[in-house]
């Protein structure tokens, strides 16, 4: 299995990234991403290590792979697979929203189900089968660009004037497709060892041009990542920045300039119908947030100690609308992981014999995810109060003859040194107040599609609600004006 310094070695393959109106000469060094791509890199070492639990032998390789990639199968399977998941996502105490496992998921998913993408046209469900053989084999870091980008929300692609702005079909070859236009948001795409391209919104039908799906090397000629501002490029210290320093994860609008993405990598091709059957049919959807709901749960863990810490360090835990607070942050950090292990205790095998999480309990608490982060970060606030606002400027201020002393003596708390009380503080406002902070709340309302989508298409259709309104409808039909009828 390999290891982070091979993953790092990756990264100087040409790939072109672009930030600040330039190319980047190596990814790997550029301060933008070199400290992220640490971050991935040590995530490769623990799964390398067969001590951390994250290797299996899988069937489909017939080899050893990583455990994050696999197809569960059992219940069993299924929580070791959470396991490993959750392993990772502790490692980077969820702030890295989409590592490796993420885009895995899904193709563990669409491994699971080929047939979905049979076509008497080409060898589509082969080409899925042995890419994601390949992701399994070599330990792949894949990244995804699903979404059109924002030119019009109010129609699709093939309403837009002009040349293509998303991305579709502008010619055939023996070789291959050529592909013009762009999609976001392929976050951590710059960092990727490839991105996988495709369409989760619903499409027209004169919109077959769009309806594609293929994954192609990050470093494929004609293929551009134009990454937002980084954020880690203007961190002074890991003491200031103790999480934008560490995993700024760059979203980016992937372009293609008449890319050809060669057969055996074409997965879809103009089909709006199979486009969509891929996430809902195969699975994919509810197992990649599955993996997501992993993540967030710890992340939220991790949010819910600096909360609890900021409390005990002000003095301030026994008041009770303190513990208040702390406690409603409690319920909601355990409602998610109640969700979470719900959905694992309700999968049910489908006809490929997958086990698919239980869409109520996730579905459900996805709910909710717009709210839920919010009223997190939102009680981390009412807790640190003022508290993340008169900090030293700096760490040179803690450092620094003219102003040591005085941060020393002023700048802490009873039984707490300086250093420890702005260690703590400056982690809770790279939560709540930096860019990277402001950037993960919006990341996370819209991790799903917007909450109106996701309450609406996903957790309104898979609460069941037929069940419990039948059973309503039986009580009613027991008693009119007249009384119960069964005393008739």
């Amino acid at each position: 299995m390999r290891t982070g310094d091979e993953y790092i070695k990756t990264l100087n393959d040409g790939r072109t990234v672009l930030i600040d109106g330039a190319v980047v000469d190596n990814v790997a060094e550029h301060p933008a991403f070199r400290n992220v791509a640490r971050t991935i890199a040590e995530l490769f070492d623990i799964a390398a290590d067969p001590a951390n639990g994250m290797q299996y032998h899988s069937e489909e390789i017939g080899g050893t792979a990583n455990r994050v990639f696999s197809i569960p199968r059992s219940a069993e399977e299924l929580k070791l697979r959470r396991l490993a998941v959750e392993r990772w996502a502790k490692h980077t105490h969820g702030w890295v929203g989409r590592s490796p496992d993420h885009v895995g998921t899904f193709f563990a998913a669409f491994g699971a189900h080929p047939e979905v993408f049979a076509s008497e046209e080409r060898d589509y469900a082969g080409n899925l089968t042995r890419y994601y053989e390949r992701i399994l084999r070599e330990n792949l870091y894949v990244s995804y660009a699903i979404i059109p980008p924002q030119y019009s929300r109010a129609t699709t692609a093939s309403g837009w004037e002009g040349d293509n702005i998303q991305v579709g079909v502008v010619g055939e070859t023996e070789e291959g497709l050529i592909v013009r236009g762009s999609q976001m948001l392929a976050t951590g795409g710059a960092i990727a060892d490839e991105v996988f391209v495709t369409c989760i919104k619903p499409l027209g039908p004169d919109d077959v041009d769009f309806a594609i799906s293929f994954a192609l090397p990050a470093a494929t000629k004609g293929l551009k990542f134009l990454c937002r501002r980084p954020y880690a490029t203007s961190t002074t210290s890991e003491f200031d920045y103790p999480l934008t320093s560490r995993y700024d994860e760059s979203d980016a609008l992937v372009i293609f300039d008449d890319v050809l993405v060669p057969w055996e990598r074409v997965f879809i091709n103009r089909d709006i119908d199979t486009l969509r059957r891929q996430f809902f049919d195969t699975g994919a959807h509810a197992l990649g947030n599955w993996q997501a709901q992993t993540r967030l749960t710890v992340k939220l863990q991790f949010i819910a100690a600096v909360a609890r810490k900021i409390a005990a360090v002000n003095g301030t835990d026994k008041i009770p609308g303190v513990q208040e607070k702390l406690g409603e942050l409690a319920a909601l950090v355990s409602s998610v992981e109640s969700a979470l292990l719900a959905a694992e205790y309700s999968a049910e095998a489908d006809a490929s014999g997958m086990l698919v999480p239980g869409k109520r309990a996730l579905y459900g608490i996805m709910g909710l995810q717009s709210e839920t982060y919010p009223r997190v970060i939102q009680i981390l606030r009412d807790l640190a109060g003022g508290g993340v606002l008169q900090l030293p400027s700096g760490v040179v201020d803690m450092k620094s003859e003219v102003t040591a002393a005085d941060v020393e003596k002023y700048v802490a708390s009873p039984n707490v040194s300086s250093e420890e009380r702005i260690k703590l503080f400056r982690l809770a406002w790279d939560i709540i107040g930096t860019e990277f902070g402001g950037r993960h709340q919006q990341y996370e309302l819209f991790y799903a599609g917007a909450p109106f989508v996701v309450k609406g298409a996903y957790t309104y259709r898979n609460y069941g609600y037929e069940k419990h309104v039948a059973e309503l409808d039986e009580f009613l039909a027991g008693y009119d004006v007249d009384g119960r009828k069964e005393d008739r």
